[in-house]
C-alpha cells in the first residue's frame, strides 16, 4: 500500500488515514489504473470522483458535484445510473478515453463491512465489442507494431469477431498500414524516443495511441504468451515460423487485450500469418484518391467503390467485402476461383434472390460468439444463432446443385449443426427476457428442479390472489386489497372509513394518507415461501443458462468457420447483382501484364449519372510497345474520371468481381499508385479546376 506523508494531501492517495472506507478502496483500485477514467459502482449508480468526475462532467454533460470523504476538502463528484452505463460509457470512448468498469464483486446482503469491488473490464477504441460502440459493416481494429531493425511486426485484432493476423512489413510500409487497416488503436512498446511514434501520429491524429511494457514485446514473453492462449508447445505449430516481430507484436497484443477484457478470450481462435506477397499493394494516396472506401469529401454521402458494391445481406458480410477491396488479390488462380461463383449468382437470378432472403434471417454470427464467448451474451443471442442455424440447411439444399469447389466448400462449413440448434431450442423460450438474472428464459421440462420450484412459485401466487376474496368475505370489508412491493412485500390494505373492521390478528405495518397496511402471520410465511422460491428460480435459471452458453462457447472455432462462409456466400451473391444489374463482364486474367478494356466506364460515376449520359472509354496498355499514355483534353473533359476508372477496373477485377467493360483483359496488377488532383468531386460531376474556381469564387 502507498504510504502517506506528513501534509500529503494527494486525494487518490489509498494510503491517506484520513479517507474513509469506501474512499480509500477506491484510491487504491484507482492507483492500478491510472490512466483511465474509473466507473465505480456504488448500489444503483456509477459513481466518478476527482479528476474522472471533471472529464465526465464536461463530455456527459452530468452535473459536477461535491463531497465529504475525509479530509479537509470536499471531494469532486458526478455519477449517472447503472442502467445507462453502455450509453455513457460509449460517449466517452469515442471522446478518446479509456474507462474501467468496477463492479461489486459479492452480494451486498452477504458482505462483513464494505462490499468487495473490482475492475471486471477496461474498456478503450480498440477494445470496445458493443454494438452500440462499434460500427455494424466495419472492423475494429486495433493494431501494434514492433519494430526491429529495418522490420516490423503487425499484428491486428478485431476482437469483436475473433479476427487476429500478424505479418512483416518494412518502415517504409507503416504509413500504408494504418491507412488501409484504419484502426480504432494502436499499441506500442512504452520505450522511449519510439522509432515508429513520429509516423504513427502523423498518419492518424483520430487513432487511441496505447502505450504497454516493453518488455511483454520480448520475443521470449510473447512466445508464451501465444503457446499459453492457444495449449501449444511450439509457435510454429501455427505456421509462425520465421515471423519473430510479428510474433512479438501479436504476443504482447494478446497480453494486452486480456489485461483489458479480464477474459481468456477463446473466441480468438488462431493467428493467421498475412504474406504481403500475396496481396497488391495500395499506398494511401491510393486508397484516399480512388474513394474505395471513403469519399473525398465528408459532405458526400457516396461517391465511394464500395457503396456501389457492397449489397450485401449480412453485417459479416458487408465487412468482409471491405478487407476484400483494400487487398486485391495477385494469384490467378485463386481470383479465377471467385469469379467462378461470382458468375454462378450473376447468372441466376432465381438462386440468387432465394439465398439472399435467406441470408437475412441469419445474425451477426461473428459478433455473437464472440460475446458467447466474453460471458456477455444473453438469452435472445441464443435464440438469433439458433435461428442462423435453422436457416443453414435451407442454403444448402438451394445451392446443392452447383459444382463450384469453392461454393461446395462454404457449403461444407455450414454442416451440422443441427444438434446445437435443437438443444438451444429445447431449453430456450422463443422470446426470452432481456435480462439473465431473473428469469423467464428456460422451458419447462428442462430442469425437474426448476418445474417443481415454478409449481410451488405458481401456487403460492394462486393462495394470495384468492386470499383476498377470502379476506374480504371474513372481515366484510369489499374494498379490502391485497398488494405488493419490494420494499415491504405482500401486505393487506384497508381504508380509513374501515379501520374499525379489522380483525385482531391483522399486524400493523405501515400507515398512509387514506388507510393503513396490515400483514398476518399466515401472509409472511406464503411470502417467504413465493420470494424464496422466485429467487432459487432465478438462480437455477442462470445456472442452466451460463452451462448451456459454454457449450456452444466450446464449438466457437466450428460457430466462426461458419459465419466466414456466410459471409463469403454474402459477398459472391452481392458482386454477382450488380454484375448483373449493371452489365458488367468477366476479366479475362492475363500474366503478360497488358492491360486491354473496352467500354469501359467509371463505376461510381456511371451510377451517379443520369442514363446514357456516361460516355465509355476504351484503354490499351501494351507492355512491348505503349506502357506510358499521355493524356491531354480541356478542363471538365473527364481525364481524372479516365484515370481512376481504369485502375478502379483492375481492382474490381483482383478482388474477384466482374468490372464495367464490355471487354476486359486484365494484367495481374502488383501495386497501384494514383496521384490524381485529390480536390475534385467526381460523382457531383465537378473536376479539380472546376472546385478550385468554386472555392476562389466564395
Amino acid at each position: 500500500m502507498n504510504q502517506i506523508a506528513p501534509g500529503d494531501t494527494n486525494p487518490e492517495n489509498p494510503g491517506r488515514s484520513d479517507l474513509t472506507p469506501l474512499m480509500r478502496q477506491y484510491c487504491e483500485i484507482k492507483s492500478r489504473n491510472p490512466d483511465t477514467v474509473l466507473l465505480y459502482r456504488m448500489g444503483d449508480f456509477y459513481e466518478m470522483f476527482n479528476d474522472d468526475a471533471k472529464i465526465a462532467s464536461k463530455v456527459l454533460g452530468i452535473t459536477l458535484t461535491s463531497r465529504n470523504h475525509g479530509g479537509a476538502e470536499n471531494v469532486p463528484l458526478a455519477g449517472f445510473p447503472h442502467h445507462a452505463l453502455e450509453r455513457y460509457a460509449n460517449r466517452l470512448v469515442k471522446a478518446g478515453h479509456k474507462i474501467a468498469i468496477c463492479e461489486q464483486t459479492e452480494d451486498p446482503k452477504l458482505a462483513k463491512g464494505l462490499v468487495k469491488r473490482d475492475i471486471v473490464e477496461i474498456i478503450t477504441a480498440g477494445t470496445a465489442t458493443e454494438d452500440s460502440f462499434i460500427e455494424e459493416k466495419a472492423n475494429n481494429f486495433i493494431v501494434s507494431f514492433h519494430p526491429e531493425g529495418d522490420r516490423v511486426g503487425v499484428a491486428v485484432c478485431d476482437l469483436s469477431t475473433g479476427l487476429f493476423q500478424l505479418e512483416e512489413i518494412g518502415k517504409e510500409d507503416v504509413e500504408n498500414e494504418i491507412v488501409r487497416l484504419d484502426p480504432s488503436e494502436i499499441l506500442l512498446s512504452d520505450i522511449e524516443e519510439h522509432p515508429l511514434i513520429e509516423v504513427v501520429r502523423d498518419c492518424s491524429r483520430s487513432v487511441v495511441l496505447s502505450k504497454y511494457d516493453a518488455w511483454k514485446f520480448s520475443y521470449d514473453n510473447a512466445c508464451d504468451a501465444i503457446k499459453g492462449h492457444f495449449k501449444i508447445v511450439s509457435v510454429q505449430g501455427l505456421g509462425l515460423e520465421g515471423y519473430n516481430q510479428g510474433v512479438s507484436a501479436a504476443g504482447a497484443l494478446l497480453l494486452y487485450l486480456k489485461e483489458q477484457k479480464k477474459n481468456d478470450l477463446q473466441h480468438i481462435s488462431a493467428i493467421v500469418p498475412r504474406t504481403l506477397s500475396e496481396y497488391a499493394e495500395l499506398d494511401p494516396a491510393t486508397i484516399r484518391n480512388l474513394e474505395l472506401l471513403k469519399p473525398l469529401q465528408s459532405d458526400d454521402t457516396g461517391g465511394t467503390l464500395i457503396s456501389i458494391l457492397d449489397k450485401t445481406s449480412t453485417a459479416m458480410g458487408a465487412r468482409l467485402l471491405k478487407r476484400w477491396v483494400i487487398n486485391p488479390l495477385k494469384n490467378p488462380a485463386s481470383i479465377t476461383e471467385r469469379l467462378n461463383s461470382v458468375e454462378f449468382f450473376k447468372k441466376d437470378a432465381f438462386v440468387r434472390g432465394e439465398i439472399e432472403l435467406l441470408l437475412k434471417r441469419v445474425a451477426d454470427m461473428e459478433r455473437l460468439i464472440s460475446r458467447i464467448s466474453f460471458e456477455r451474451a444473453n438469452a435472445r443471442d441464443l435464440v438469433a444463432l439458433k435461428n442462423s442455424f435453422l436457416v443453414f440447411p435451407r442454403i444448402i439444399k438451394v445451392l446443392s446443385e452447383n459444382d463450384i469447389p469453392l461454393l461446395k466448400a462454404n457449403l461444407d462449413s455450414l454442416r451440422g449443426f443441427d444438434s446445437l440448434a435443437e438443444k438451444i431450442d429445447a431449453a430456450i423460450v422463443d422470446s426470452p427476457p432481456l435480462s439473465i438474472r431473473e428469469g423467464g428464459m428456460i422451458k419447462a421440462g428442462v430442469n425437474a428442479e426448476l418445474d417443481e420450484i415454478r409449481s410451488a412459485s405458481v401456487n403460492g401466487k394462486q393462495w394470495i390472489a384468492k386470499l383476498q376474496e377470502s379476506e374480504r368475505e371474513r372481515t366484510g370489508i369489499s374494498s379490502l386489497k391485497v398488494g405488493f412491493n419490494k420494499v415491504f412485500g405482500y401486505f393487506i390494505e384497508i381504508s380509513k372509513s374501515n379501520l374499525e373492521a379489522v380483525p385482531a390478528d391483522y399486524i400493523r405495518k405501515q400507515t398512509l394518507v387514506n388507510g393503513e397496511r396490515f400483514i398476518t402471520p399466515e401472509l409472511k410465511d406464503m411470502e417467504s415461501k413465493i420470494l424464496g422460491a422466485e429467487e432459487r428460480l432465478s438462480s437455477l435459471e442462470y445456472e442452466i443458462f451460463t452451462a448451456l452458453r459454454k457449450e456452444i462457447a466450446a464449438q466457437c472455432t466450428r460457430i466462426q468457420g461458419a459465419a466466414l462462409a456466410i459471409a463469403t456466400l454474402d459477398v459472391f451473391i452481392s458482386l454477382g447483382r450488380i454484375a448483373s444489374e449493371y452489365q458488367y463482364c468477366r476479366p479475362i486474367l492475363a500474366l503478360g501484364g497488358d492491360l486491354v478494356i473496352k467500354d469501359g466506364r467509371h463505376p461510381v460515376v456511371e451510377q451517379m449519372s443520369s442514363a446514357g449520359q456516361f460516355i465509355p472509354n476504351d484503354l490499351e496498355l501494351i507492355k512491348k510497345d505503349s506502357q506510358i499514355l499521355l493524356i491531354t483534353g480541356p478542363n471538365m473533359a473527364g481525364k481524372s474520371t479516365f484515370l481512376r476508372q481504369n485502375a478502379l477496373i483492375a481492382i474490381m477485377a483482383q478482388i474477384g468481381s466482374f468490372v464495367p467493360a464490355s471487354f476486359a483483359q486484365i494484367g495481374i496488377v502488383d501495386k497501384f499508385f494514383t496521384r490524381v488532383g485529390a480536390s475534385d468531386r467526381l460523382s457531383r460531376g465537378q473536376s479539380t479546376f472546376l472546385v478550385e474556381m468554386i472555392e476562389v469564387a466564395n
